[in-house]
């Protein structure tokens, strides 16, 4: 009988993978697990035998040497089934062999109660125009969870620090069934050996609870409409102590008169007389950052623009700031007398240039 075939491994499998395999092996074909099965006992001596040799160093060198298992009374090793009690009437409340199995496993399957991390708020405000460029501290209503004021966020209720009397404080209990004893982890105190605290009324034993509340958020100068600014730490808290969640705030701008926003820069028209546009001028203009004189150029056209730079908006990425710029809109005046009307009549015959390339005019 080959001991590593039976319990199916390679010659030079480690200390480790022997105990797993044993393990393994012998849930299958414990005779507890399969009562009346005489090939199912014979397979468990088999391996119980193959594990013992294995196991001890001395014993596998001799086996691989070919000198056999082990001399008569040679010390038993721990078979790695930890608890496994050979005297009559083992301590512990009797149990199948299965249920027992299935409480480890159902120990190893369910995922203990974690700490969450809070739920992120999404929300909308609305701000003018210059507070947009200038940053402004934006209130904000919203509802979110906080830490239950009841039980300060614990999720319980505060208990005495009493020993758990379902394991006598030890944090386990043992069950057996005939010679085969198990520990396990109390269910009435969770292992930790205290008295189980009761959960918080008021939450439920979240730690948290849902309350109307008012935020005050600062807004940096130069957000721009739909833009979103993250705040940490200002969205639901946490499940049992976990880190809060945070607020994302988009931002609606209202629209402006004068101006309109493309990226960092602003744009405008201002108006500029026809003999503004034709002589040359220094305009009064005002801007965000307070009035400036606009130079107008002598032969202005209407349409044409003129940047101011650095009298944007302020970048939020880091950026330089944006320009601001002005379109200038030529206004004719309104002729009401006949000394204007002949000085622009006299104007024109002076200057005669063709200004639509050859088409001809309609007589007025």
């Amino acid at each position: 009988m080959d001991f590593y075939i039976v319990l199916g491994l390679q010659q030079g499998a480690s200390e480790a993978d022997i105990r797993r395999a044993y393990r393994r092996l012998a849930r299958r074909f414990h005779p507890d697990i399969n009562p009346g099965d005489r090939d199912a006992e014979a397979r468990f001596r088999q391996i119980v035998e193959a594990y013992e040799t294995l196991v001890d160093p001395a014993r596998r060198g001799r086996y691989d040497a070919g000198a056999g298992t082990s001399p008569p009374g040679a010390a038993r090793p721990a078979t790695g089934f930890e608890g496994f009690d050979f005297s009559p009437g083992g301590p512990g409340q009797p149990a199948t062999f299965g249920d027992l199995f299935a409480d480890l496993l159902m120990e190893r399957m369910t995922p203990p109660v974690s700490a969450g991390r809070g739920a992120d708020l999404h929300h909308r405000v609305t701000v003018s125009f210059e507070q947009a460029l200038r940053g402004v501290e934006a209130v904000v209503s919203l509802t979110r969870r906080v830490s239950c004021r009841v039980c300060s966020g614990r999720g319980h209720a505060a208990s005495s620090a009493s020993g758990c009397p379902g394991c006598g404080a030890q944090g386990t209990v043992r069950a057996a069934r005939g010679h085969m004893i198990f520990s396990r982890t109390c269910p009435d105190c969770g292992g930790t050996g205290r008295v189980r605290p009761q959960p918080c009324r008021a939450c439920g034993g979240t730690g948290v609870e849902a309350r109307a509340d008012v935020v005050h958020v600062p807004l940096p100068p130069g957000v721009s409409a739909g833009e979103q600014v993250r705040f940490g730490g200002l969205g639901d808290a946490g499940r049992n102590g976990a880190a809060p969640g945070d607020l994302y705030l988009t931002v609606d701008v209202e629209p402006h008169p004068i101006y309109r926003r493309e990226g960092d820069d602003l744009h405008r028209t201002v108006a500029v007389a026809i003999h503004e546009a034709a002589l040359g001028a220094r305009i009064p203009l005002d801007t965000p950052d307070g009035p400036v004189r606009l130079r107008i150029p002598p032969g202005t056209q209407s349409g044409q623009r003129f940047r101011l730079r650095g009298r944007g908006a302020q970048s939020t990425r880091g950026e330089r700031r944006g320009d601001l710029l002005v379109e200038a809109r030529v206004v004719m005046p309104r002729v009401l007398d006949e000394r204007s009307k002949e000085l622009l009549r006299e104007f024109g015959r002076i200057n005669d240039e063709d200004v639509r390339g050859g088409e001809a005019a309609d007589p007025a």
